[in-house]
């Protein structure tokens, strides 16, 4: 099986930043763009579904320079579909760098 090259944070925004994607992420600072190992995707609240819920859910996360995500904040969003962007955002990978960093990750739903 064939690795993937990671993906830039800024190009991942390109892409996933179509309305059918259902996320998309942006770098905080120019100075913060870590490539992104793994993406998760959220899981959609059943109780969000049945009240017929969307947004965006902006979430802050730390990144360590080990490329695992230290600390996440919620920044703004739905408060039934807050819960699992930050679950999900927790579990994202970035590449190593050489020094913590912060990103924005947005999940749409």
């Amino acid at each position: 099986m064939k690795s993937r090259a990671p993906i830039p944070v800024a190009a991942l925004a390109l892409v996933l930043a179509s309305p059918s994607a259902g996320l998309r992420v942006h770098a905080q600072s120019p100075d913060a763009k870590r490539a992104v190992k793994h993406m998760v995707t959220p899981q959609f609240p059943e109780l969000a579904k049945k009240l017929n819920l969307s947004g965006t859910v902006r979430i802050e996360v730390t990144i360590g320079p080990d490329g695992i995500v230290k600390r996440s904040r919620i920044l703004g969003g739905h408060p039934l579909l807050a819960a699992e962007a930050e679950h999900a955002a927790e579990k994202c990978t970035f590449e190593p760098g050489p020094k913590e960093t912060s990103e924005v990750i947005e999940f749409k739903f």
